[in-house]
């Protein structure tokens, strides 16, 4: 197979191409990681088998079938003249085609340090999919926190967190989302950030544990930018993870997410009903500022039972 060095990420109609698919090693993958490879199960097996490969090599072994054509990715794009290979970053949709021009080698590539410096913070996050759970939006390849923050992997150890639709929407767009200070400790399951509207304040958990790296200073001012944008603009603070395997593990995905916020609707529901009566069954979505409709719920209230705090 022909590698994908077109950037477009839109190979035979396959939006987001897997690195493995854009060098050619396998004919068709999808990412649904946000190219957060260290945390990807597919990453893992082929890196495995490919190692493999590498090693029986020198012994005169080969591979039978399909195991036999697997090569890393990287070795697959160094075949090709270098004037073609292209930077990770572009095959990761971040930046326009640029070339590779340290063999992959990125730990020691003056351009990865100057990305990480420069990009990888300020960037917005742009979620790969969102599906709608009862009006409420939930993007794909997010890890969600019982307590509605989310996390999503960026390279290495490194987490960016940020409220979901659910909370936003139910506590209504907040004055203010004041996150702790950078190179402050973070635990998982420990409030730490707080959100506020007039004179009422809410915490926030903390989805994993770590060192904070970065945070968004705009919500400091501009609250309400979380709830227009919950999973690009609106992130809240960028940690670095000290144990993330054992966090994640604590973390709902894909479908266990899609499970709870269904619970956490009915829930919502049924809260409502208790205090004005049954609603109408007319097939509607909440409105955008839940709390402000519901002057029998105190916002504390709502806050303390939906962010478990």
């Amino acid at each position: 197979m022909r590698p994908n060095l077109c950037g477009t990420h839109d190979l035979e109609s396959n939006t987001h191409p897997c690195l493995w698919m854009q060098a050619g090693v396998v004919r068709k993958k999808r990412c649904d990681r946000n190219y957060a490879c260290s945390s990807c199960p597919f990453d893992r097996a082929l890196n495995k088998v490919s190692a493999e490969n590498d090693r029986l090599a020198p012994q005169g072994v080969s591979p039978q079938g399909k195991r036999a054509r697997i090569t890393h990715w990287a070795e697959r794009l160094k075949r090709l003249p270098r004037a073609n290979r292209p930077c990770i970053h572009h095959m990761k949709g971040r930046i326009g085609f640029r070339l590779c021009t340290n063999d992959y080698q990125c730990p020691t590539c003056e351009f990865e340090q100057y990305f990480d410096d420069q990009h990888t913070v300020r960037a917005v996050v742009t979620p790969l999919d969102i599906s709608h759970i009862r009006g409420f939006r939930i993007p794909q390849g997010y890890y969600l926190h019982q307590g509605h923050a989310w996390a999503m992997l960026e390279e290495g150890p490194y987490v960016r967190i940020g409220m979901d639709d659910f909370s936003l929407r139910l506590l209504g767009p907040v004055d203010a989302i004041e996150a702790p200070l950078v190179g402050k400790r973070v635990r998982q399951d420990e409030p730490d950030t707080a959100l506020r509207k007039g004179n009422k304040e809410a915490m926030v958990m903390s989805p994993v544990s770590g060192i904070v790296t970065d945070i968004n200073p705009q919500l400091r001012e501009k609250g309400q930018l979380a709830a227009e944008s919950p999973y690009s603009d609106g992130w809240v603070m960028r940690v670095h993870a000290e144990n993330l395997k054992e966090d994640l593990k604590h973390l709902m995905l894909h479908a266990e997410t899609v499970d709870f916020l269904d619970k956490e609707v009915d829930d919502l529901y049924r809260l409502i009903e208790a205090e004005v009566g049954p609603m109408a069954t007319d097939g509607g979505v909440l409105a955008p500022d839940i709390s402000s409709h519901l002057p029998q719920v105190e916002w504390n209230r709502l806050a303390g039972r939906f962010l478990r705090t």
